[in-house]
């Protein structure tokens, strides 16, 4: 066992389409819910670049009560913890479907999307939302932040005040594609998020950051394709990791990931992520050498 649990990041796994993928998972996240059904941005909403893809889905979903009729119950077969992703546009929206899911013993964390790049944000801060959910459930809260900030250190103190249980790192960052034939957006409603390997740089910089700042959990993410990839979040102060892009091109990538990460513990002479979890910010550490 790598002590390191394996996630998906929202918006990557259909877990109803691809239930086995979704149970080689230590956890399932959910696509983020709203209060209201959306169907999302108009398409085309999806475009593949040279080092990732864009996506513009504008958070499309059943809404909150949709969710818990007809998707929960589901998802609650797979028998794995269930994260439930949670957005709105507004600090009662957040307080809404939080407070709607408090009930929910199949629910087992809450991720609170607050920086979604592709639709309107909510007029409140990130502590302003995640305050509001905090006093509308008691389950885990963590807070999932954008990489497009002057200081992701001090959001994630802000959050952790507000009453955040752990820290997602990190949400798309807002890229453009134009198409070849016409200087034209790729994506109908121009930007859209921007992911995979070319985030991977930029989420490893925002999880070490965060991880001096506070003392909370992360999730870290963003370009994972490999177990050298996993263990450079955990050296970075991850204590878990989601997969996100590399799913759409190798569904089996959790259980691929899983063994490379076991193995690059072993070269290091461990067992599991002890003495390795935060390394990066160890100045006795100069590298990651292998064992011997």
């Amino acid at each position: 066992m790598t002590s390191v649990q394996i996630l998906n990041a929202s918006g990557c796994l259909d877990a109803l389409v691809a239930p086995g993928v979704a149970r080689s998972l230590d956890a399932f996240v959910t696509k983020t819910v709203t209060p209201l059904p959306r169907e999302g941005n108009p398409p085309p909403r999806i475009a593949e670049t040279e080092h990732g893809m864009l996506n513009s889905i504008g958070l499309q979903n059943p809404g909150i009560d949709g969710f818990l009729r007809d998707h929960l119950p589901r998802l609650e077969q797979l028998a794995v913890p269930i994260w439930v992703s949670v957005g709105g546009f507004s600090a009662g929206d957040f307080a809404e479907v939080c407070s709607l899911l408090d009930a929910c013993d199949a629910v087992a964390t809450i991720e609170l999307n607050l920086s979604c790049p592709n639709v309107e944000e909510a007029p409140e801060t990130s502590a302003g939302l995640v305050a509001a959910a905090r006093a509308a459930t008691s389950k885990p809260l963590y807070a999932k932040l954008s990489p497009a900030t002057s200081d992701v250190a001090e959001s994630a103190r802000a959050v952790a005040d507000a009453g955040a249980d752990g820290l997602s790192l990190v949400n798309t960052i807002r890229g453009l594609l134009l198409q070849s034939d016409t200087p034209r957006p790729q994506i109908a409603n121009g930007p859209g998020g921007y992911s995979g390997p070319a985030l991977r740089p930029i989420a490893l910089a925002c999880v070490y950051a965060c991880a001096a700042g506070v003392d909370l959990p992360i999730v870290g993410m963003g370009g994972v394709t490999c177990g050298r990839d996993a263990l450079d979040l955990v050296a970075a102060g991850a204590s878990a990791v989601a997969l996100g892009t590399v799913l759409f091109s190798d569904p089996q990538a959790p259980g691929r990931i899983r063994t490379e990460l076991e193995a690059e513990f072993r070269r290091r002479g461990r067992d599991s992520a002890g003495g390795l979890r935060g390394a990066a910010h160890d100045s006795t550490v100069s590298r990651l050498s292998s064992a011997g």
